[in-house]
């Protein structure tokens, strides 16, 4: 009987894995209400971020999922359903619209009794907020741990070993729910990197969790978070993904230089790419950074490998990322405040000098450098072995 109970327990692991991998077999692609519409956000401005992700051609370039988050719940009825507030008058028929244009629809909520913005949370709500979710045709669930730390501390006082493992079981709770609905809903981990969550995040069904504290729309903010991803690269793979946070591209406090950095950097990484701004009111150019098909590409290679750095001296930084048909990725990174001249360094990346080179932001360029770097700014390659 063990060996049956063994036997068993051992199929059940890869249909699981493969179940991980088929909902994001690259990183989740779409838009998020947060950066911009924060708690303001309404039935409308989901429903117009919808319709311009057709219009403008992000859809067709790979952003498919629509995301709300924060501020979207009501109160709950006699039952104990969750329902939305006055903002969002049929969650159904919204989830129906956004399905309608060929895109997919994201929630948010955390296992505690309030998320962030003090709206209705799941806790000991898990299963019946699932059900709900997969009834209203939900497909990405966004899971912020924010009130549950409270309930961490309280039950388990001084001791963050049983704290941890608690928040361990919260997540697994949601996702065990999320399974038995028998719908596929992308689980997205939002806990801020605690207990490394890069070593456990697959085991609770993670699809992605956040490695970091919130981005802000600064460059101070940006860099830290990104640059700050080295040495990870080994905990993502088809099916679960480090999240350094969500695009701040087109909100208007980075110049070009900089969200050109924040999008290639990202695009290394192997990160989500979840824009963040008013899809509505986008500038040519910031059209140009979250629509460039061959930074795109990087990001969602299917060989499933995020980058890494590859060296860092003084304010200068080298990254690569391979790439499923032999070739690298390479960002030649400068965070100081002067452009200045930057090489590749061959022997590091394991690169000859006649090495096919492909200069992604400026696609005219077909030298082997060095290439002078702007401040804050990127040279972005594609590099043939």
């Amino acid at each position: 009987m063990r060996k049956t109970i063994l036997a068993l327990a051992l199929l059940a692991l890869p249909v699981a894995a493969t179940a991980q991998t088929k909902i994001a077999a690259t990183p989740a692609m779409g838009w998020n209400s947060w950066n911009h519409f924060a708690k303001r956000v309404t039935d409308k401005d989901v429903r117009t971020a919808a319709d311009e992700l057709v219009s403008t051609g992000m859809k067709d370039a790979g952003y498919i999922y629509v995301n709300i988050d924060d501020a979207w719940q009501g109160k709950r009825d006699s039952s104990g359903n969750i329902v939305p507030n006055s903002k969002f008058p049929d969650m159904k028929a919204l989830a129906d619209y956004v399905h309608s244009k060929g895109l997919k629809i994201g929630i948010y909520s955390g296992p505690g009794p309030q998320t962030c913005g003090g709206y209705e949370g799941s806790y000991q709500h898990e299963e019946q907020d699932a059900k709900m979710y997969a009834q209203w045709g939900i497909d990405y669930l966004k899971y912020d741990l924010c009130s549950y730390h409270k309930i961490m501390q309280q039950e388990a006082p001084g001791d963050q070993v049983k704290q941890y493992q608690m928040m361990h079981a919260a997540y697994e709770k949601m996702h065990k729910a999320l399974q038995a609905t028998g719908r596929p809903i992308y689980f997205s981990l939002c806990q801020y990197g605690w207990d490394s969550v890069w070593k456990w995040g697959p085991t609770v069904g993670g699809n992605s969790w956040r490695t970091t504290d919130d981005i802000q729309d600064n460059y101070m903010s940006m860099s830290n978070i990104g640059f700050s991803q080295a040495g990870l690269s080994k905990y993502a793979a088809p099916g679960h993904w480090n999240d350094p946070d969500m695009l701040e591209v087109g909100n208007g406090k980075m110049n070009g230089n900089e969200y050109r950095t924040h999008m290639s950097l990202w695009a290394i990484l192997a990160a989500p790419l979840l824009a963040g701004n008013d899809l509505s009111k986008m500038s040519a150019e910031t059209k140009s950074i979250l629509m460039n098909k061959e930074v795109i590409a990087i990001d969602q290679d299917p060989l499933g490998k995020q980058g890494d750095r590859v060296s860092a001296e003084g304010p200068f930084e080298v990254w690569s990322k391979p790439l499923k048909d032999g070739s690298i990725a390479v960002g030649l990174f400068n965070r100081g405040h002067d452009a200045e001249q930057m090489s590749l360094p061959l022997q590091k990346l394991g690169l000859s000098a006649g090495s096919k080179i492909h200069n992604v932001w400026n696609p005219t360029d077909s030298g082997h450098g060095p290439w002078m770097v702007p401040e804050h700014g990127v040279v972005l390659l594609v590099i043939k072995k």
